[in-house]
């Protein structure tokens, strides 16, 4: 099984070994503000490479690794994080494809039930002459 390609170039790397095992976890947990479904780490994208530069600057610097994330979010908002966390202004990326979804459903739903609703179709010439002698029937009785 081969391992996902990697865009972290050997310049970027960290001599530490420990501190590059923590720029990497880190990078998992941003997002690519260019490619938006990847990772800094799987990104090739300018922006992808800076953020992977400031990663490792902040780690030399000897910030944790929840502040080099306030650090990055500060910045660039919730959106950079992969997993955003739960709060009011991101309700919207949590709840939004759930919305939809329900909306869909009633939508289809609805359409459906108009539809059972909606006038029937008028008679065929022969429906409206056996009726017609129903009806003559019924009076005659």
């Amino acid at each position: 099984m081969a391992a996902p390609a990697r865009a972290i170039e050997p310049q970027e790397q960290l001599a530490d070994p420990a501190l590059e095992h923590r720029a990497r976890e880190l990078g998992q947990e941003l997002r690519c503000l260019v490619c938006q479904n990847q990772s800094i780490d799987d990104s090739n994208a300018d922006l992808a490479r800076d953020l992977r530069t400031i990663v490792r600057e902040r780690l030399t610097a000897g910030d944790s690794d929840d502040q080099v994330l306030q650090f990055v979010t500060a910045r660039y908002g919730d959106y950079v994080l992969l997993r955003p966390p739960f709060r009011t202004g991101t309700l919207i990326l949590w709840f939004g494809p759930v919305v939809v979804l329900v909306a869909a459903i009633l939508a289809l739903m609805l359409r459906r039930r108009r539809r059972a609703l909606a006038e029937p179709a008028p008679l065929s010439p022969e429906e409206s002459r056996r009726l017609a002698r129903l009806l003559d029937e019924e009076k005659g009785s």
